[in-house]
């Protein structure tokens, strides 16, 4: 948060990797939102996804034809969506935000190596901690995918201590 010339408190707007990864839990190779470029308080949120060859799931999705699966393009929608919601909750790192559900997942055009995905996530319904999101990503203008994605707000479960072993 920044001040406005008014005084009052200002959400900021964008967001680079570092402080993507400060706010979500998720790291390579399953960080699928490179960069922020809008967010409207408890309402949008604008992401970006650069898509490259090298990224793990090319390797066999398809050899000779790489596609991103459309399973990852949801899961970039409900990361978009979790960085959003996840802005709003100061205990943030006690707290995971997990699928709940996903309705009216569509796949309009493959996104290959080289894409940019764009990802647009408005808020449908924000409950306290359940949140039902619209998301669309594109590349280019066009429509590349769209889900209905539903998330909830559970605590993070403790790390539990490694077992030392004994001296032989």
């Amino acid at each position: 948060m920044t001040d406005s010339p008014q005084g009052t408190e200002v959400a900021k707007q964008t967001m680079d990797i570092v402080e993507i990864m400060s706010i979500l839990p998720h790291r390579y190779p399953f960080l699928l939102i490179d960069r922020v470029v809008e967010m409207e308080r408890k309402q949008r949120i604008v992401a970006i996804k650069n898509v490259t060859l090298n990224e793990p799931h090319f390797q066999g999705h398809f050899p000779d034809y790489p596609i991103m699966p459309g399973v990852l393009m949801v899961e970039a929608i409900a990361q978009a969506g979790g960085a959003l919601l996840l802005t709003e909750i100061p205990d943030r790192a006690d707290k995971l935000m997990v699928f709940t559900g996903i309705e009216n997942a569509k796949f309009r055009r493959p996104v290959v190596p080289g894409d940019q995905l764009r990802i647009e996530v408005t808020v449908l319904q924000w409950r306290s901690r359940a949140v039902k999101m619209l998301g669309i990503a594109t590349v280019d203008g066009k429509v590349a995918c769209e889900a209905t994605v539903m998330c909830q707000l559970v605590p993070r479960a403790a790390k539990k201590p490694t077992p030392e072993v004994p001296a032989e």
